[in-house]
């Protein structure tokens, strides 16, 4: 199983509407990767590990899949939809990381 982990960093100047995120967004990605998409979690970050500290990320968005394949094949035909809903609750530029599930 793979996981690909949407992380959008805390920046300054920069917005983040988690209830569009969350009331919008994840349900149309959910619609669009079909059967193909296993789960999603969402996390909204709170702060750092030092005492008062801000969170490195406002958001980081999970997606699961049983492949990289099973991913590409499903985010592919909609990557444009997808892509340009960003600006409905953000200004920051994510980063994207495919990663394996070893535990």
């Amino acid at each position: 199983m793979i996981k690909v982990t949407v992380l959008y960093p805390l920046i300054e100047d920069g917005h983040f509407d988690m209830e569009y995120y969350l009331q919008c967004h994840i349900p149309m990605v959910e619609e669009r990767m079909g059967d193909a998409l296993i789960r999603v979690s969402v996390e909204e970050g709170i702060a750092g590990a030092a005492p008062g500290s801000p969170a490195s990320f406002v958001a980081i968005g999970h997606l699961y899949f049983e492949s990289v394949e099973d991913f590409q094949h499903a985010f592919g035909p909609h990557a444009d939809v997808i892509l340009c809903d960003m600006p409905n609750y953000t200004n920051v530029r994510p980063t994207i990381q495919i990663s394996t599930l070893r535990l």
